[in-house]
């Protein structure tokens, strides 16, 4: 078997950009390994691999826990962060272009964190989360500073109708002057999912405009559910 590296060298990028284009997530060809899952999701009992803890219900994003990986990042988080930002670099690129926006994107994870760090965001951000049954996650977006990649990667690391029910990914975008339009994804064990953590470009009359998105999980009605969260961009 490949790593997870050699696999996400070999996906097929511009398919993902060009499904980007009509939804804000998309599949990746790459998957992880069942292994690979099981062994991701058993990290939650090293405490020592991560930076915090944050009880979902206690601050109110709903209900489950998640933690923040600590440094050095475990590898395969490693792996899948640092693989995928520069294909996703050039999707957030084309975007900001479409947009009509000045800014781009560093071709490299290094000189992008570079500008993290420079902004006053200097802890890792890629985390793990469980949610057992009756957990949820309230749509929320992913930012911790003025500094934010519109791009995210969640894997999925249970198998839905045996470890867990429920629990879908939620992905749910705004519309001027017109009704919201969510997606409710069930994700299989090992798929990698790019999604847009901000904004999407939506093509309208007048051309592109963003869109704004929000993500969460639904209701987990029975059993447990791990997911791992990649977040490109570091916190405050």
């Amino acid at each position: 078997m490949a790593s997870v590296r050699e696999r996400l060298l070999a996906e097929d990028w511009q398919a993902v950009a060009a499904a980007l284009r009509e939804a804000p997530y998309a599949f990746l060809r790459a998957e992880l390994t069942a292994e690979e899952c099981r062994a991701a999701a058993g990290l939650w009992a090293d405490q020592a691999r991560f930076r915090a803890h944050v009880d979902m219900e206690r601050h109110r994003f709903g209900r489950g826990a998640y933690r923040y990986f600590a440094r050095p990042l475990p590898p395969l988080v490693q792996a899948l962060r640092e693989t995928a930002y520069p294909p996703l670099a050039e999707i957030a690129n084309a975007w900001g272009a479409r947009l009509g926006e000045a800014g781009r994107y560093p071709r490299t994870l290094d000189a992008f964190l570079r500008q993290c760090r420079q902004a006053g965001q200097a802890r890792p951000t890629p985390l793990l989360l469980r949610y057992e049954a009756g957990g949820y996650n309230a749509l929320h977006q992913d930012l911790y500073g003025a500094v934010a990649f519109p791009l995210q990667l969640v894997a999925f690391l249970s198998r839905p109708g045996r470890d867990h029910e429920g629990g879908e990914f939620l992905l749910v975008r705004q519309r001027p002057r017109a009704q919201s339009v969510g997606e409710a994804i069930a994700g299989e064990q090992g798929r990698l999912l790019v999604f847009a953590n901000r904004f999407w470009p939506a093509e309208g009359a007048r051309g592109a405009h963003r869109s704004v998105v929000r993500h969460g999980v639904s209701r987990v009605r029975r059993g447990t559910r791990f997911a791992l969260g990649v977040i490109f961009h570091d916190a405050e």
